[in-house]
């Protein structure tokens, strides 16, 4: 098959659907059009215009999110948005900026907002060398992707944590990583991708992190989100990811980070320059 497949999807966007959301003169989201005609009887929150989407409510952090969170608390009782277990994203165009607002996780793609993650590659040298990569499997019960192999470490940057916080809670939480060794993960940046989702859209922002992990370390769930750990072959995942769908959909993404940065897809791979542009575009 190919792996530029996995790139293709998680940036197949149409935008002629979709508004900008705008707060204070900034986007901050993208609404689908269905979504923005639920929008528009919350005249207090939301300004429903046929070219963009404007967040209207008034008042510092704490009165916006308040806000925001009764229309989607409107919109949980129709069906429209699905709690996500009480968690809240922070709303901020560029991260590191002052966020304007939170919402609930679950109704981050129905306004289209950016999200952000953290995805840890954990991985070490087998006995003849080779590279071999420790891949987690989902739990069956989670909403995105279930049974599907996972990163050694992934998650959502839950507000109020930041990136290192969120590594550091994450490793603990989904692979048992003792905070000593997390601290030798090395950060590379980050990759993005804006897609369609049958809420709205995703526009995810994933700040990637590599950690090369002793030999006898053997990764443990402690919160039930990965069930199950396997140490594979790095090539051996490649060719999985070129030939199935078994990796959660932007994991695929990471780990052909991984190999590109790592050499394991080579320049003369056909698909090389389009991956590497794609992934990582200046």
């Amino acid at each position: 098959m190919s792996l530029l497949r996995h790139l293709e999807r998680c940036t197949r966007f149409d935008a002629k659907r979709f508004r900008p959301l705008l707060f204070d003169d900034k986007r901050i989201g993208m609404v689908r059009d269905d979504n923005a005609a639920r929008l528009a009887r919350f005249r207090d929150t939301f300004a429903v215009a046929d070219d963009a989407v404007r967040l209207v409510a008034q008042g510092g952090f704490d009165a916006v999110s308040a806000a925001v969170d009764r229309v989607v608390e409107a919109l949980v009782a129709e069906g429209a948005v699905s709690k996500w277990r009480y968690e809240s994203f922070a709303v901020t165009p560029v991260w590191g900026e002052a966020p304007l607002f939170k919402i609930d996780r679950g109704a981050v793609p129905f306004l289209g907002v950016r999200a952000y993650g953290v995805h840890l590659n954990g991985w070490r040298r087998a006995s003849d060398g080779r590279i071999q990569l420790w891949i987690g499997r989902r739990a069956p019960d989670k909403r995105v992707d279930p049974d599907k192999l996972d990163n050694l470490v992934a998650g959502g940057i839950g507000y109020p944590f930041g990136i290192e916080d969120t590594l550091i809670k994450e490793a603990d939480e989904e692979a048992g990583i003792p905070e000593a060794l997390v601290a030798r993960a090395s950060a590379h940046g980050h990759i993005a991708y804006r897609m369609d989702w049958p809420a709205g859209a995703r526009d995810d922002t994933l700040y990637i992190y590599d950690l090369e992990v002793p030999a006898d370390f053997t990764p443990h769930g402690n919160d039930g989100e990965i069930v199950a750990f396997e140490a594979m072959d790095a090539t051996l995942v490649l060719d999985r990811i070129d030939r199935t769908d078994d990796f959660k959909f932007n994991v695929n993404l990471v780990i052909i980070d991984f190999a590109l940065r790592r050499g394991l897809i080579p320049p003369t791979h056909p698909e090389y320059a389009t991956l590497k542009a794609g992934l990582r575009p200046t």
